[in-house]
């Protein structure tokens, strides 16, 4: 079980917003193994646009003690042709739910970005890094906790990076399948960051909201590496025949600048929490549960085999 938090607020309804993505998925999971005392429930988009301020007044009523918002613009590209909407989701969604989690006195746990920061750093940066977006998403992730700090709410911003899960669109799941149905892939490899998978992501959320933990915290899965070694990481426990050979940048132009070091320090929140999973141990429990959820579905009743 989790640790119980001493903080009134967690004793309240918990609400998970952006209960359809992929970190909402992996917050219910965790809810309904560990479930908090005041009990929870987690609302998908169609149930609660956080863009809206009577959908955030209905959710987020009187007894509503923690507030998680996993619900974000996350098309880095589409940022770029479209920042307005971006800026709509990732900054003025998160002011609303802050104005109304002050008024009912909950606490906002909310989710932001390595993209924040500048990338030009060589050391992990510090929660206090002075914040410096490259690209329009880094721009309305960085506006959003700004909105949330000025707003006078109970919050914790919790920073993460190179996100994924067993499910729903991300780089592991699309690398094991390419591993899978190609002989070769070239992946780049001068990219330095931290991955973490949504389930790490919800359990280091819920200890620093057990320990009290409040303003910005780094919470990514321990240690470091490029996309390439990453994606060489994957293919060989899915299908070490695939050759993954390393690439730069400039070779796969996209329309959003990445930063090259995004690598989040993690002294700060390991000092509240305690030592967080190595990511290549938590890469290797989300292959085989898609290993696992792929059987299950071949196995279902009225699939025909090939």
């Amino acid at each position: 079980m989790m640790p119980r938090s001493s903080n009134p607020a967690s004793d309240g309804l918990w609400v998970i917003l952006g209960g359809g993505g992929m970190l909402g998925r992996a917050w219910s999971e965790s809810l309904r193994a560990d479930p908090p005392p005041g009990g929870w429930r987690a609302l998908t988009r169609a149930q609660c646009d956080i863009t809206s301020e009577a959908d955030a007044a209905a959710a987020i009523a009187p007894g509503v003690g923690v507030v998680v918002n996993a619900a974000a613009w996350t098309d880095v590209d589409g940022a770029e042709a479209d920042e307005a909407g971006a800026l709509r989701v990732n900054a003025d969604g998160p002011a609303i739910l802050a104005e109304r989690c002050q008024t009912v006195g909950a606490l906002l746990v909310h989710y932001s970005t390595d993209y924040v920061f500048d990338g030009a750093a060589a050391t992990p940066y510090r929660v206090d890094h002075p914040r410096a977006p490259i690209n329009a998403y880094g721009r309305s992730k960085a506006a959003g906790e700004e909105r949330i700090e000025s707003s006078g709410c109970d919050h914790l911003i919790v920073r993460t990076s190179w996100l994924y899960a067993a499910h729903g669109g991300n780089f592991v799941n699309t690398i094991a399948r390419a591993c899978r149905a190609k002989p070769s892939l070239r992946v780049v490899a001068d990219q330095i960051g931290r991955p973490t998978s949504c389930d790490s992501l919800v359990a280091a959320t819920r200890r620093l909201i057990a320990a009290g933990a409040r303003g910005a915290q780094h919470a990514c899965d321990a240690g470091e590496c490029s996309w390439f070694d990453l994606a060489r990481a994957i293919a060989r426990r899915v299908n070490p025949a695939c050759r993954v050979e390393p690439c730069a940048t400039d070779e796969f132009p996209r329309p959003a600048p990445r930063p090259a070091y995004s690598v989040l320090d993690l002294s700060a929140t390991e000092a509240l929490i305690g030592p967080l999973t190595p990511w290549p141990d938590a890469l290797a429990r989300t292959l085989d549960r898609m290993t696992q959820e792929d059987a299950a579905e071949a196995a279902a009743p009225g699939r025909r085999s090939a």
